[in-house]
């Protein structure tokens, strides 16, 4: 079994784009929920959103005019950004001329190009099918993303794109550890993203979990573990992990930002508690201590956990779920974040950009704060000791890290993150 380490990062979210950005807002709990006029003319209950601020300068450090002439898909656009920029981070060179057969991509999306899709719906129904242009269908497959990605980084191992609705990124982390522990590649580009706008958030206004008592105080609209918490804030945006194969990683000299220890994949078969849209209790506290299991650790191990934790009545049973998978509570229980108190919840990008958060805590020894939780849960602090939710950055060295994602459908993903000690055997 190959060991597995990080040798690059990328991100595109609501408060930054750009790892060294990223980082520092992270650690000083910069927010990016802000107002959205276009929620309001609509008539959205929820009215605020974090959305990455990616202007046309930027897009074309990664894209050529006449590739972004006519495009239409957000989310391609972030993932793109995130995918290259953990790429060159990882200081592998672009190789458009060639077919990279060591390299792969597993970058999830949950829809892709909506505002395309919409666009091309009118011009069918207008009689103008011809005039769709040769890039509807690239820009609005769920695959689009792995496909731009693989094509302006020639790679010639696996390019798929997975959907597990708010697991998703998770999961592809996950799904690529796996290709390169089992030998069938060197390198993977693992990550996810969320288109942004109405077309992808309505349904969740409609449903009733976003919140609405936070249109006048945007930055203070997401709550998670919070009393006073009312429903998740919309996000979106991307993250992206290389993932390569240690002697890979070692031979060429890369920087490492630490290692996959292990994880786990399940579902709770909507069974026993779980639905559609909650998750089962025991198959959620079994993804835990099942990923335990296969990073070869001690529950007593993890230092730190980056939860799902999205600022609905479900967070109580969560931290819940986490302690008795644990066996940890109280002072004991490890210290616990939300990066969705700062960005929102992301959706299908939400598992890659909160795993980006999760392992710069451990490379630069540090647990970034929540914010808008000062009310903390009575559920909550009846299980966890108020000191393990920070709410200031914490300057702390972070050996060992669990991130886990639940989505809808009754998924789950738990993946363990170590922090770089070397090439000895651990």
């Amino acid at each position: 079994m190959k060991r597995v380490v990080i040798t690059g990062m990328g991100v595109v979210a609501p408060n930054a784009i750009g790892l060294d950005a990223f980082a520092d807002a992270i650690k000083r709990g910069v927010s990016g929920i802000r107002f959205d006029p276009q929620l309001a003319d609509l008539g959205f209950s929820c009215q605020i959103a974090g959305k990455p601020d990616v202007g046309e300068a930027l897009a074309l450090q990664y894209f050529s005019e006449l590739e972004l002439r006519n495009f239409n898909a957000n989310g391609i656009l972030y993932g793109v950004i995130a995918g290259l920029d953990a790429w060159q981070d990882a200081g592998l060179p672009l190789t458009p001329d060639t077919v990279d057969y060591d390299s792969g991509t597993i970058f999830g999306s949950g829809t892709s190009g909506i505002d395309k899709f919409r666009e091309s719906i009118y011009k069918i129904d207008d009689g103008q099918a011809r005039r769709l242009g040769s890039t509807a269908v690239a820009q609005t497959m769920n695959s689009g993303v792995s496909a731009y990605l693989g094509g302006k980084l020639g790679l010639g191992n696996q390019v798929t794109t997975n959907s597990s609705a708010c697991t998703t990124g998770t999961e592809s982390i996950l799904m690529a550890f796996e290709r390169i522990r089992s030998g069938k590649a060197k390198r993977m580009l693992a990550g996810s993203t969320s288109d942004s706008g109405p077309y992808i958030w309505a349904g969740f206004d409609a449903m009733k979990v976003c919140t609405f008592k936070h249109n006048d105080q945007p930055e203070k609209g997401s709550r998670p573990m919070s009393e006073s918490a009312s429903g998740f804030v919309p996000g979106s945006g991307a993250g992206a992990l290389l993932l390569e194969e240690m002697e890979s990683a070692l031979a060429r000299d890369a920087k490492i930002y630490g290692e996959i220890l292990g994880g786990n994949i399940n579902s709770g078969g909507q069974r026993a508690g779980g639905s559609m849209t909650a998750p089962n209790p025991d198959a959620v506290k079994k993804c835990i201590a099942d990923a335990v299991v296969d990073a070869g650790i001690s529950p007593a191990d993890i230092d730190t956990i980056n939860g799902h934790l999205t600022a609905t009545a479900k967070d109580g049973l969560e931290i819940q779920n986490w302690s008795e998978a644990l066996g940890r509570r109280g002072a004991d229980f490890p210290y616990v974040n939300s990066l969705k108190s700062m960005v929102g919840h992301c959706l299908s990008g939400a598992g890659s950009i909160e795993s980006v958060a999760t392992v710069l805590q451990l490379h630069h020894g540090f647990v970034f704060p929540n914010i808008n939780c000062e009310d903390l849960h009575p559920e909550i602090v009846s299980i966890v000791d108020k000191s393990r939710i920070p709410m200031y950055f914490i300057e702390n060295t972070v050996k060992i890290a669990a991130k886990a994602s639940f989505g809808f459908g009754d998924v789950n993903a738990c993946v363990i993150f170590g922090a770089w000690n070397g090439a000895a055997p651990r």
